[in-house]
């Protein structure tokens, strides 16, 4: 059997992930099965495409709801040391574009966690690949899909 990947989240992270799992269990699986119920009563099961996407959609949940249980039993707690003078997992990090970009901020989380519209990047992100173990001060270049960037280091929180 292969290793299971090991999910770095916070307590909030993980608070989520409960909160989703126990909504999928108790609450979705109810609607999907009661959708299925309802789209049988169409008729032929080969032509009701309504059938066809409650079916799709338990599949969704059920695979989601694996998904899930998979994180949690896996999951690894982001513990803050205390450690304002270096970038890792769990700081927030603050930095410039350079020459002249604006100051941008993200903290770096485990991918279970990661949205970068709300400023939260994946460990597994080569912008946090780049960062980790770097100080204030540093200047670091990025390989982003878009090309290479520089950025200076102005805060680590």
């Amino acid at each position: 059997m292969a290793e299971e990947k090991t999910h770095y989240m916070t307590e909030e992270g993980l608070k989520n992930l409960e909160e989703e799992l126990e909504y999928l269990k108790t609450t979705k699986r109810q609607e999907v099965v009661e959708r299925i119920k309802i789209a049988r009563d169409f008729g032929d099961l080969s032509e009701n495409s309504e059938y066809d996407a409650a079916k799709d959609e338990q599949a969704f949940v059920e695979g989601r709801v694996n998904q899930i249980e998979q994180m949690i039993r896996n999951a690894e707690i982001i513990e803050d040391d205390g450690n304002k003078d270096e970038v890792s997992l769990g700081k927030s990090v603050k930095f410039q574009e350079i020459p002249d970009g604006e100051e941008e901020l993200y903290t770096i989380v485990g991918s279970a966690e990661s949205d970068p519209l709300e400023g939260k990047i994946s460990n597994d992100s080569p912008m946090a690949q780049s960062l980790m173990g770097r100080k204030v001060g540093d200047t670091v270049t990025v390989n982003t899909p878009g090309g290479e960037m520089e950025v200076k280091i102005v805060e680590i929180i």
